[in-house]
């Protein structure tokens, strides 16, 4: 399958917006007691309608008549690391109805040829490490623990 996907544009935020929502529902809702599943609601719009007009940042979203998926990527350097141009996977979700489709690996291979483009050597993103499916995912397509981050506290 070769699924529909678009660079968003300003148009294309509520959509986006939509997306992202779905996400915090459905992963950090159930995985991080202290998320706040309000934030694309109430701050999402205006985050990623100054994201879309950055030469740094790459919202995609995935499907025809309604949203199937989105992705958003960043490219982002570190005095602390002067060698590494990271092309960060901030955020990514396909849809349930959606889902195993190919949608998740168009979307990927998307945000690499980007940010090759925009020079990154190295491409980072984090998963709840409960999260087998998109850790299953991203390991697909090349991603290795690089990291790891530990937290003492009431997660489920």
């Amino acid at each position: 399958m070769n699924p529909r996907i678009i660079v968003a544009t300003e148009n294309d935020v509520d959509g986006l917006v939509s997306s992202v929502e779905g996400l915090f529902a459905e992963d950090g809702g159930r995985r991080d007691p202290f998320m706040d599943t309000g934030w694309p609601a109430r701050e999402g719009a205006a985050y990623y309608a100054d994201l879309v007009g950055q030469p740094d940042a790459l919202c995609l979203l995935a499907g025809k008549d309604q949203v199937a998926g989105h992705l958003v990527g960043l490219i982002r350097r570190s005095s602390l690391r002067p060698g590494a141009v990271t092309g960060v996977l901030e955020s990514m979700r396909v849809a349930p109805a959606s889902r195993r489709r190919g949608i998740g690996s168009a979307l990927i291979e998307r945000f690499f040829d980007w940010a090759a483009g925009c020079g990154a050597n190295e491409f980072s993103v984090s998963a709840y490490s409960s999260n087998e499916a998109a850790l299953a995912l991203y390991r697909k397509h090349g991603f290795v623990p690089f990291e790891t981050k530990l937290t003492r506290g009431s997660f489920r």
